[in-house]
């Protein structure tokens, strides 16, 4: 049994930019496709993908958008419509139909001569007999080498080495901790490699593993870690030491902007959708971001002047990054662990099920209540000595038949 082909989906940036030109909120287009407005917060960002009907709705609802999309710059623009292909390749005017009269019999058409210059025999050499010209023979192209498929690992291997480095010095920007913004890196390219098929047919996997690393340098229990609790010696430079401070004297989702826009250099819709945010969202906390660090350093009020600040900041420090091969095989003693605790958990519900099942009651004994007084009835009285009344009573039912009453029997004469 074969699968069926998933439906095809534009990229994360072109669903949003869709959405968007159709002035469609999250909210409002999660409701159109019948999900959650996180769901397509996710889907826009890239981290998740959609699969089975909700992937065909989404796929058909991004494709009417569309093209509503394409009728709208068609009637801004009426020149600019649709056009066939012939008629795009042309660039003058079209030839006038004029009525073409009824074919007549031609002659057959001679051969025409070949338009390239016959070659021309050179002078032989006196003592030499002259021999015919050999055809011109065009030269071969040189074969071209065959493209190198690499391996996963190779792939990975290569991802890692271009995009590790950089990645933890912008991490470091958002934690202000160099061994949190490593294990948060390698945390990322473990979670990538675990993933390894989407994040290789995905148009940006930096952005993926970025995203990624991101989430985990800022999450909140990381609150919770011992580690957390010591802090680390700032940088030598006082000038990068203020920038630091003022850079983690901002809220987690604005220093999050600031260095993506302002560090990385995404433009705001890219900014705006790995942060899982509108686009006039993410402008907003950037203004913010900018105005608080221009009141703590008020030199870096040009955002050229912070670009480039942010870049020595991240390149003074001395942040390295684990080798490849040492991050895919701590991705794959993890990948192992779970599995294992999976399993054990598995079987542990299965033997306590089993378990219950053979020490449980096959019928149902209803619980005896405990025993209670009653009150309001006479205690029972021993019996104590008769009347005579009683006595005589009690003689002639003595004396009288059981059987009912005195009948005439036979008797000894």
């Amino acid at each position: 049994m074969t699968r069926r082909p998933a439906t095809p989906l534009p990229p994360p940036k072109e669903r949003r930019h869709l959405r968007e030109t159709a002035a469609l909120t999250q909210a409002q287009l999660a409701e159109r496709v019948g999900v959650a407005p996180g769901t397509v917060r996710a889907w826009e960002s890239g981290r998740t993908t959609p699969r089975g009907r909700k992937r065909e709705a989404y796929a058909k609802l991004l494709k009417t958008l569309a093209e509503e999309a394409a009728a709208g710059r068609a009637a801004r623009d009426p020149a600019s419509g649709p056009r066939s292909a012939a008629g795009a390749n042309r660039t003058g005017p079209e030839p006038e139909a004029h009525p073409q009269p009824a074919p007549h019999p031609q002659p057959a058409p001679h051969p025409e001569p070949d338009p390239r210059p016959e070659p021309e025999a050179r002078p032989e050499p006196e003592g030499h007999p002259q021999t015919l010209p050999e055809p011109a023979s065009e030269p071969l192209p040189e074969p071209r080498p065959a493209p190198v498929a690499l391996t996963p690992a190779q792939a990975f291997d290569a991802l890692y080495e271009f995009g590790a480095p950089a990645l933890v010095r912008q991490t470091y920007l958002l934690t202000g901790r160099r061994e949190q913004a490593r294990e948060s890196v390698e945390r990322a390219f473990q979670t990538a490699w675990e993933h390894w098929p989407e994040v290789a047919r995905d148009r940006d996997p930096v952005g993926w593993v970025r995203a990624a690393a991101y989430e985990y340098a800022l999450s909140p229990w990381q609150r919770l870690r011992p580690r957390h609790r010591r802090p680390e010696p700032p940088p030598a430079d006082p000038g990068d030491r203020t920038l630091l401070n003022a850079l983690l004297r901002l809220p987690p989702r604005h220093r999050r902007t600031l260095v993506l826009y302002d560090g990385v250099g995404l433009d705001l819709p890219e900014t705006a959708a790995e942060t899982e945010a509108s686009t006039p969202a993410a402008a907003h906390r950037l203004l913010h971001a900018r105005e608080a660090v221009a009141d703590r350093l008020p030199a870096l009020a040009d955002p050229q002047v912070l670009h480039r600040r942010l870049a020595e900041l991240a390149s003074n420090e001395r942040l390295g990054a684990a080798r490849p091969p040492s991050v895919r095989r701590g991705g794959e003693r993890r990948a192992r662990f779970r599995t294992r605790a999976a399993i054990a958990f598995t079987v542990a519900l299965i033997g306590t099920t089993a378990l219950t099942l053979r020490t449980a009651p096959t019928h149902y004994e209803p619980p005896v209540s405990p025993g209670q007084a009653v009150r309001g009835v006479p205690p029972r009285v021993a019996q104590g000595s008769l009347s005579d009344e009683e006595q005589e009573l009690r003689r002639k039912l003595r004396d009288q038949w059981q059987g009912g009453p005195e009948r005439l029997r036979p008797g000894l004469e």
